[in-house]
């Protein structure tokens, strides 16, 4: 996944509790078995009128037309199925930030796997942050801060290993493929250890 280390940008502001993997990534949607093109479907119906229109009023359809890489979200995002669809469709969306005052469990722990960086902050930060403009904020992973010109910053909690593995880009395949070395010298003595379990070939 890719390194996550410092990210500026403007906010999508979703402030609607409870905001679930079905609003995330609709389920007709799930017909696919990669990642590539799912984005295009994220918060459909937030997005699109049921004809297909877009609907300019939808705080994702910018006027610039770019796709704002924060959310700032409220209480309990990423609720109800356990899709890892939904993470899929946010980074194909371009989103690699999330704050929000509380997540779902299942939800965390598939965004984390996927390289997104969620953010828990008191509702009462939250507010400050809006009211100071979400148009320029600066993510600062390393520093474990949240700023604004207008605002200042706060600082933010997360995982020492979460954050390790988001600064360095490593999934759990990566985090694996460092440890080539071991493997391979331990699957060499247990081959000496227990030759049996190896089948002879037919002479």
């Amino acid at each position: 996944m890719r390194p996550f280390s410092v990210l500026t940008g403007p906010a999508t502001l979703l402030p609607a509790k409870n905001i679930d993997t079905d609003i995330i990534l609709p389920a007709h949607h799930l017909k696919v078995l990669t990642r590539r093109g799912l984005g295009g479907a994220a918060f459909h119906t937030y997005r699109f009128a049921p004809d297909g229109g877009v609907l300019k009023n939808s705080p994702f359809n910018r006027p610039d037309g770019l796709v704002a890489p924060i959310i700032i979200a409220g209480e309990n995002f990423g609720c109800g199925s356990s899709r890892e669809h939904a993470s899929w469709a946010l980074d194909d969306f371009g989103v690699r930030v999330i704050i929000s005052p509380r997540f779902a469990d299942i939800f965390s722990g598939n965004a984390f796997k996927n390289g997104l960086l969620l953010i828990e902050l008191p509702q009462s930060a939250i507010d400050s942050l809006v009211a100071a403009g979400t148009e320029h904020i600066t993510i600062d992973l390393a520093a474990q801060t949240v700023s604004t010109p207008g605002w200042g910053s706060i600082v933010f909690e997360i995982d020492p290993f979460r954050k390790s593995c988001l600064l360095g880009g490593l999934d759990e395949i990566a985090l694996t493929e460092r440890l080539t070395a071991e493997i391979l010298t331990f699957e060499r003595a247990h081959e000496e250890r227990a030759a049996w379990i190896r089948p002879k070939l037919r002479q």
